[in-house]
């Protein structure tokens, strides 16, 4: 999954919403998270979950 993804899910939300995304690790663990809070967005958190890590962010008030 690819943070364009994410952003256009993200787009889908109200203001303090969550997103709740499964990633494998490597680009898109170390992209995703960073992507989203240069956007304005929260990241609640990065959690390992079955060899993939669950990120969950809360959406910002800025549009994606």
């Amino acid at each position: 999954m690819t943070f364009v993804k994410v952003k256009l899910a993200l787009s889908r939300l109200e203001h303090g919403e969550q997103l709740s995304v499964l990633v494998p690790p490597g680009e898109a663990y170390e992209n995703i998270p960073r992507s989203a809070a240069e956007a304005g967005h929260r990241i609640i958190s990065t959690e390992p979950e079955d060899g993939n890590f669950r990120i969950v962010i809360e959406r910002g008030q800025q549009v994606p």
